[in-house]
């Protein structure tokens, strides 16, 4: 989840918030990578989640972050609740997700040096306190009353919110971990097809990196649990976006879009005020019964736009937001095949010739199957995996046109860091596969086997 924007003065005209997402675009040398992790903690010994507070906690881990490494500490209310340190945030899901929101970075090869380096420290401070972090799109066994409740006033406000607009809103903020990308956009024509493809696409890196096969200590019948979250969860901010893919889709119609889905909050002094189902439009108004009086600000703007949560989100950039949270190789290849398929023209363009021919009743289609059966999914006539073999394709001719060097120039390109993908299309199984074999076979119905056998 973000924290709190700062700064941007009152908004005098609703130009300003196109302007807003406009300011985004950059010219190609100066698009950059950031990838964003959730993972689980645990107590080793007795495999209960981390409580927030206590010797063997999710505090006691960032402030051994802080300690140690030299992370700045982000605060709210006098609790820590992230880290801050050259660009990148370490910040808390709502059951206590840890999170790495990387910096933003120029090639992928860095990319993976960032999430090495994170891992390496936090599991130098976790084995210390006797706690593990595992990587899985959805808590396997713990129930939602076991789930700690991180000490963030979003947090309690989001939660008071979620079972009026769906059923699985809470299990989504305590119980699910996602990986996910954030890439640069050059003009508005390239957001346009940028973010076209990202949602049309996304549900073939929901089953590429399907991994929730379990909740509540069972399968559950699906590849990816937490993408059968998001689908009832609150229909005003989730969803594929059919209206991206109309004729005259621009930053002002996200704007529209954006405007009509209902507020959560107001940031001042350090408080989350409520404004639950509340009006952005009212607030441009000074009608907000929240703050009557008051308008807007660019920074309420920025968190507004963060409380939206469709498959592919746009902010001064596109987040991509299809995949469950996994094992580390894992971590670096969904950065590779989104790189792949956005940062080179010609991979943009024949992915968009992947799509272009669906319509919205075909990609919602596949956003159900890649959930339910992953890479054997399909929908309207089209199978996920012969999709997910051409995309991975062109996310690798994308990635060798690009040419970006590692190791110091032993490496010529980032196709390697799609290996994890190419694994999976070669035996047709995406991660939620291996451990379901895993639970009905070796594991002989043991699903705490799942701790110690995929802990980071």
């Amino acid at each position: 989840m973000s924290i709190p924007q700062s700064g941007g003065g009152p908004i005098e005209s609703k130009a300003q918030l196109a302007e807003y997402l406009a300011a985004g675009c950059k010219p190609k040398d100066q698009w950059r990578i950031g990838t964003e992790h959730e993972k689980f903690g645990y107590c080793r010994d007795t495999l209960n989640p981390l409580p927030y507070d206590g010797p063997r906690s999710i505090r006691a881990v960032l402030e051994g972050l802080r300690d140690r490494y030299g992370w700045a500490p982000v605060l709210e209310a006098g609790h820590i609740i992230g880290l801050e340190k050259d660009g990148a945030n370490v910040s808390l899901e709502p059951g206590g997700q840890l999170e790495l929101s990387g910096a933003p970075l120029e090639n992928i090869h860095q990319t993976c040096d960032e999430v090495n380096q994170h891992l390496r420290e936090v599991r130098s401070v976790a084995e210390e306190i006797g706690v593990e972090f595992i990587g899985l799109g959805a808590a396997p066994i713990w129930s939602h009353e076991q789930m700690p409740v991180m000490p963030k006033g979003r947090y309690k406000l989001m939660t008071e919110y979620m079972d009026r607009v769906g059923t699985m809103g809470k299990t989504m903020m305590y119980r699910t971990c996602t990986v996910q990308v954030n890439l640069d956009f050059g003009s508005e024509p390239d957001m346009v097809q940028k973010l076209r493809v990202a949602l049309a696409l996304q549900p073939v890196a929901t089953a590429l990196f399907a991994n929730s096969p379990f909740l509540d200590g069972k399968p559950n019948g699906h590849k990816s649990w937490r993408s059968r979250v998001w689908r009832d969860l609150d229909p005003a901010r989730t969803g594929m976006l059919p209206f991206v893919f109309e004729d005259g889709f621009g930053f002002e119609t996200w704007v529209e879009y954006a405007l009509d889905v209902p507020m959560y909050f107001v940031y001042r002094d350090g408080k989350y005020i409520n404004a639950l189902g509340q009006s952005f439009r009212d607030f441009m108004r000074g009608e907000l019964p929240a703050l009557p009086g008051e308008v807007p600000t660019l920074s309420d703007w920025a968190d507004h736009l963060t409380t939206i949560f469709p498959e592919a989100r746009l902010k001064k950039f596109i987040e991509m937001r299809g995949a469950d949270g996994g094992p580390w190789r894992r971590l670096c290849a969904l950065p590779a095949l989104w790189v792949g398929l956005c940062y080179d023209q010609n991979a943009l363009d024949a992915a968009w010739d992947i799509a272009k021919g669906w319509d919205a009743e075909t990609r919602e289609g596949l956003r159900v199957a890649a959930s339910v059966d992953g890479l054997q999914g399909e929908a309207g006539g089209v199978k996920l995996y012969d999709i997910a073999r051409q995309v991975v394709d062109t996310a690798e001719a994308g990635l060798k046109a690009r040419a970006r060097q590692g190791a110091g120039g032993m490496l010529p390109d980032e196709t390697h860091f799609l290996n994890a993908l190419k694994e999976s299309l070669e035996t047709g199984q995406a991660p939620a596969d291996e451990l379901l074999a895993r639970y009905h076979g070796d594991w002989q119905g043991d699903l705490t086997r799942i701790y110690d056998d995929y802990k980071y």
